[in-house]
């Protein structure tokens, strides 16, 4: 008996419908990228493992999808080997690629191949996919889409203001309420140094990241069980708790940081970003959010999240400044800092507020009855004058009977219905149907263009107004 059809867990298929939704998604993110003067590159899904391990540390490197060598790939393998079951020395024999991660380590590759090429600041975006073995479960996938964005081969702090700008950009676009919220890695450092615990700052921050999460008590409790005394808990509270407006919390952190030079540099790179900023005010919430404190190995300065307000859901972009993006591949000194944005949780948050546009499907704008060979000949000529024109349209394949046809524009969402028959033949005209009143009009060819012209400007100058009212 045939084997049910499926996929493996983790990945998924999307529809006709779910694709339009996506498409939307990543056109709008490609939109503002290239409006800041981001230009876009790819990768290859496969890497060498000598380009990935050892990049995402030892959980990350179990998460890694090995392929396997072509053609006899047990060739290297001796029995041995095989006794063992080390499995980490039978991939490194069997496996020589594997799919990547991230778009990062694929993007610090690619500085590094092309140095002589590129001229910097390189500003580069990348959506494509990523893979990881990770126990698929709600929200979290073994397939899934990175929109990246980042500038390499700069230091100004330009380029976080930008990318900020950016965020806002997104998702004012895309009609999503959010809250973006910054912090910096030498601020943490700072904090560790002011309670005298400069090198428990991975689980001081790792504690305070959860706080959301788990409440004040667990917090202060996880970080006495990482050996922190009780005076240091005690000495944290008010910075854990820090409340008021930006320049409020700032101005606490400086006088409370005032022995930490690290520190101080931190809350001197943040005052400038929020200075710079308020050149051009966000549509967005941004909050100095000091519990933030994402991928502390691998940032070095400023650091963001982005949390969608309406939408109990984790983070959907985030992102950060790092010192040495090309030191692993041989290139040290090149800074960099980028953004990333989470299609999935973007998706699933558009869906959940139902925001997306109905143009965003872009569906057939003029289905064409079939009446017959005489008539589709004509209609072919009608179509290749739309097509020319920018309009989406087709013919239905067969002349099948006007209740099928008319059952199809409904499933594909047909905004008019065509009819071009003897009479309209004879008269040089087309019956165009409008789908959603039901009204009827006979026009010209020039007639039927201008008209959906019109249309389209009058979408697009309604998208124009909206967003500039968020």
């Amino acid at each position: 008996m045939m084997a049910k059809p499926s996929i493996p867990k983790g990945t998924r298929d999307f529809s006709v419908d779910e694709m339009a939704k996506r498409n939307y998604i990543f056109d709008t993110i490609k939109q503002v990228f290239a409006l800041y003067g981001f230009r876009q590159i790819e990768t290859p899904a496969m890497e060498t493992l000598q380009t990935l391990m050892g990049k995402y540390g030892e959980e990350g490197d179990k998460l890694l999808f090995k392929v396997l060598n072509s053609g006899d790939f047990l060739s290297d393998v001796s029995e041995a080997d095989l006794a063992e079951r080390n499995l980490n020395r039978l991939a490194a024999r069997l496996c020589e690629k594997g799919l990547r991660y991230d778009l990062t380590v694929p993007f610090a590759r690619f500085v590094v191949m092309h140095r002589n090429e590129l001229t910097f600041p390189f500003k580069r975006y990348q959506i494509q996919p990523v893979w990881r073995a990770d126990r698929p479960q709600k929200g979290r996938y073994r397939e899934f889409y990175q929109c990246d964005a980042d500038v390499v081969g700069s230091d100004s702090l330009l380029n976080e203001v930008e990318l900020i700008e950016m965020i806002d950009e997104v998702f004012s676009r895309l009609g999503i309420r959010v809250a973006i919220k910054l912090n910096n890695r030498k601020i943490l450092s700072g904090i560790a140094e002011w309670i005298g615990a400069p090198e428990k700052i991975v689980d001081i921050t790792v504690a305070i990241d959860k706080l959301d999460k788990m409440g004040l008590d667990k917090v202060n409790a996880e970080l006495m069980e990482k050996g922190l005394s009780q005076e240091a808990v005690a000495q944290l509270q008010p910075i854990i708790q820090l409340q008021g407006s930006n320049e409020e919390k700032l101005q606490v952190l400086r006088r409370e940081l005032a022995g930490s030079e690290t520190g101080l540099k931190g809350i001197d790179e943040l005052e400038y970003i929020l200075q710079k900023l308020s050149a051009s005010p966000l549509r967005s919430t941004l909050e100095i959010d000091l519990t933030l404190a994402r991928g502390l190995n691998y940032y070095t300065g400023a650091i963001l999240e982005v949390k969608a307000l309406d939408v109990q859901i984790g983070s959907i972009t985030g992102g950060g400044r790092y010192d040495n993006l090309t030191g692993v591949f041989g290139l040290p000194g090149v800074s960099g800092v980028g953004i990333s944005f989470g299609a999935d949780r973007i998706f699933d948050v558009l869906n959940q507020l139902d925001l997306y546009p109905k143009e965003s499907m872009q569906s057939t704008q003029v289905l064409f009855v079939n009446f017959g060979e005489c008539e589709s000949q004509v209609c072919l000529g009608h179509l290749a004058r739309l097509r020319s024109a920018g309009v989406r349209a087709e013919i239905y394949p067969e002349s099948a009977k006007m209740k099928k046809q008319m059952s199809y524009a409904d499933s594909i969402g047909a905004q008019y219905v065509a009819l071009v028959g003897e009479t309209e033949i004879a008269a040089g005209k087309i019956a165009l149907k409008n789908m959603t009143t039901g009204e009827q009009s006979l026009l010209s060819l020039d007639e039927v263009i201008a008209l959906l012209r019109n249309r389209q400007e009058t979408i697009k100058e309604n998208k124009t107004i909206d967003r500039l009212n968020r």
